[in-house]
């Protein structure tokens, strides 16, 4: 159910509350009252969790990139190893040159 449904279905659950005699419309009036109140508790929690599904997707996000990013850095120094190990065998003296 949307809000406006909601308080449409609200509005129209007080107006027949109001027909009822005083002390049956009272105790009808706090329910409604408090039905009220918890609608828009659950609004606002649904809201902040919406809210902090958000955050956690960017979260995840920079995460990825940034996992990416070390994995690249990584191939890059490995790749800088390599060729440094071999340019010093290369210059060992004493290799192939008898």
């Amino acid at each position: 159910m949307d809000e406006k449904t909601f308080q449409q279905k609200l509005a129209e659950l007080m107006g027949e509350i109001s027909t009822l005699p005083r002390g049956e419309r009272e105790k009808l009036e706090k329910l409604a009252e408090k039905t009220k109140e918890r609608h828009s508790q659950l609004r606002k929690t649904v809201t902040d969790l919406q809210e902090s599904l958000d955050y956690l997707r960017l979260s995840i996000k920079y995460l990825m990139f940034d996992l990416e990013a070390t994995r690249r850095e990584n191939s890059y120094l490995r790749k800088m190893l390599e060729q440094q190990q071999g340019n010093e065998e290369e210059d060992e003296p004493g290799g192939d040159m008898i």
